[in-house]
């Protein structure tokens, strides 16, 4: 079992750039800004041959009652708890404050191993810095600086001291199936991504842009392993302002990219709007499988539930592959079906389809409805293959496939995706055209001969046809 430290301190101290030193990563998000940071984040770190859990916390202020504050709290002690070391970082440039005594007396009563580290001590004279931090009463002080790397190995050594590197486990193990729950602001995915865990793993709060980090969490459920994906919410394109949400947004982007399966999350409540077809076209864009769950589907009455139902039809039409889910993530109504839809989905987008059950299918198309013509060509498709997996790619072979229209290209995906009973995925179409052998070539010139019997034929075609 891998060791694991946790990172506590202050808002504003440096966890989540120790944490990216330490997993040498970007995944946490930076900014000269306190409580950027609100959930767990995990990562895996490396230190010589051994390796370690670290985990990124939220600003701790133990004694707060704010809202967002608390739940951010609530977390970090869950950390704390979860954790096998702590790491409680400080400021040397604000020095000691009231907020550290609060949080090195929870530390205390919790009882676990912690190590102090005063940040920010680049360019400062270390004995200096830490002389004010004994008063904490835990352990000598390490100065460190998490930008810089200063010390860095010197604080994790003795973190880590009294743990063995395990041996080396199988790299070739497969990734677990990659969930990522997608929408706009305040449509409820930390709430469904809590509801789903069974657990208050994420800060689902009554604000929107509550989430601001994709948070990758593994779990297991009956004998499989996921890893799932919490999103920040993506607005509009022109109401995004700030630097952090605008951060914010590349990482749900880059969440879709490295996602198997994403759960597009839509509020029933409110009008499915453009920006919710917005992020359902760059999901479909990347490939991804999908489904669809429309969620605060309690309390509605039936004629709203039909008005609902007629905007999803009409402004996300193009996601009709897709399972079609309403739930209420809040009350666990309707969750049943998300799992075997989910697991629906990443296995049609996994399917390994046959070359000659492609061809008789393409084939089949074709008979039932040809290319149209193009000017004097028609294409013509003569076999199908496999080209790749997530989404499933398959690719036509032909002539004059140049010339086929998208809308048959349409035609084809629809064709396939319901012959193979590709529940969930997209299904991309690729045309290849024969190659010529002779294109390009140059006539080799005529021997004597061949000029003399070819000006011969030229005068018996004149005589035959009375030309001149």
């Amino acid at each position: 079992m891998l060791p694991t430290i946790a990172l506590v301190g202050r808002p504003n101290v440096g966890k989540s750039t120790l944490f990216n030193r330490l997993t040498r990563t970007r995944d946490a998000l930076v900014a000269d800004l306190p409580g950027l940071t609100r959930d767990r984040h995990y990562g895996k770190a490396k230190l010589g041959d051994l390796k370690y859990f670290v985990v990124d916390t939220g600003g701790f202020e133990p004694k707060t009652d704010d809202g967002i504050l608390k739940q951010m709290a609530r977390q970090t002690l869950q950390a704390i708890d979860e954790a096998d070391r702590i790491v409680f970082l400080t400021d040397a440039r604000q020095g000691l404050t009231h907020g550290d005594k609060q949080i090195a007396e929870v530390l205390r009563k919790r009882g676990k191993p912690v190590v102090l580290a005063v940040n920010k001590a680049e360019g400062m004279r270390h004995g200096v810095v830490t002389a004010e931090f004994h008063e904490l009463g835990l352990g000598e002080p390490c100065a460190i600086s998490g930008a810089h790397g200063d010390s860095i190995e010197e604080l994790m050594e003795l973190v880590l001291a009294g743990y063995e590197p395990e041996p080396e486990a199988d790299d070739d193990r497969p990734r677990n199936p990659r969930i990522a729950i997608v929408g706009r602001p305040n449509v409820g995915k930390s709430t469904l991504v809590n509801a789903l865990l069974g657990e208050d793993r994420v800060i689902a709060f009554d604000q929107p842009g509550t989430t601001r980090d994709s948070i990758y969490i593994d779990f297991q459920r009956g004998e499989r392993t996921y890893t799932l994906i919490d999103t920040a919410g993506v607005r509009r394109r022109g109401k995004v302002f700030e630097a952090i949400e605008k951060f914010s947004v590349i990482k749900t982007l880059q969440a879709i990219e490295d996602a198997n399966v994403v759960v597009m999350v839509v509020d029933a409540q409110q009008d499915i709007s453009d920006q919710d077809a917005h992020i359902a076209g760059h999901v479909l864009e990347q490939g991804r499988a999908v489904v669809l769950a429309v969620n605060k589907w309690d309390g509605m009455d039936t004629y709203h539930r039909e008005v609902t139902k007629n905007m999803l039809s009409r402004k996300l039409g193009f996601l009709d592959f897709a399972q079609h889910l309403f739930i209420s993530a809040l009350h666990g109504q309707g969750m049943n079906g998300l799992f075997p839809s989910i697991d629906a989905a990443y296995a049609a987008a996994f399917t390994k389809l046959s070359t000659p059950k492609l061809t008789r299918a393409m084939m089949a198309a074709v008979a039932q409805h040809q290319p149209p013509k193009n000017g004097p060509f028609r294409p013509k498709l003569r076999y199908a293959h496999q080209g790749g997996m997530n989404p499933p790619l398959v690719i036509v072979h032909g002539s004059a496939t140049n010339h086929v229209p998208d809308s048959y290209k349409r035609y084809l995906e629809n064709t396939f995706r319901t012959h193979f009973e590709l529940r969930g995925t997209p299904l991309r179409v690729e045309f290849r055209q024969g190659f010529n052998p002779f294109e390009g070539r140059k006539a080799a010139p005529l021997t004597e001969r061949e000029e003399n019997k070819a000006r011969r034929n030229r005068r018996r075609g004149r005589k035959l046809f009375g030309g001149t």
